[in-house]
């Protein structure tokens, strides 16, 4: 659905959306594939990826969650989405953490060539889904810049549906919005 907003809400609900994108690009697979190459040396520099990344999803969770009393419907909304992909991506984080350490207790600490191929296989769900969210996030970046929403936050947040446009006609939809959309109450009205 196509919604009725300013230049300023577009630049704001991008923001969530290219955060995420910085985190997933250029940290978990550039400075990721950079940092691969002094592990020898500096073993303990591969702890900068998960701690930059849990600093950034830390904050996109902790923004989505402020963005519902302090920003428009339309920006709020766009938060959500991006905290439902990092919830997701942190879930993924989780599996894999939980299968590396499966791995390491039934080798006994004596990684063996059979133990990394296993450990390749554990990592492959975390690379697609990373793949899968660069893809959905470059395309919520492209749905802020031209006012769309996924259906899912519409319904879960319709108080702003009533700014609804028409995708193919222009017109406005004629739907009732509820008052007090954001959870406790309070919250920007939509534009």
């Amino acid at each position: 659905m196509n919604f009725d907003v300013t230049e300023e809400e577009i630049k704001s609900a991008k923001h969530p959306h290219e955060l995420f994108l910085i985190n997933l690009i250029t940290n978990h697979i550039l400075v990721f594939v950079g940092l691969l190459g002094m592990a020898g040396s500096y073993p303990a520099i591969m702890l900068v990826t998960p701690a930059v990344s849990v600093s950034i999803i830390l904050y996109l969770l902790y923004r989505a969650k402020r963005s519902l009393t302090l920003d428009s419907w339309f920006v709020a909304c766009h938060w959500q989405v991006c905290a439902r992909r990092s919830k997701l991506f942190i879930i993924m984080l989780l599996i894999m953490a939980l299968a590396m350490l499966l791995l390491l207790l039934a080798s006994g600490g004596d990684l063996r060539p059979q133990h990394y191929a296993l450990g390749g296989a554990a990592i492959l769900p975390t690379m697609l889904t990373v793949l899968v969210l660069i893809v959905m996030e470059s395309d919520a970046v492209h749905q802020a810049r031209t006012g769309r929403l996924p259906g899912w936050v519409v319904e879960r947040f319709p108080d702003g549906a009533a700014k609804a446009l028409e995708h193919r006609t222009g017109k406005r939809k004629d739907r009732q919005s509820q008052p007090n959309w954001a959870a406790g109450g309070g919250g920007s009205e939509p534009r």
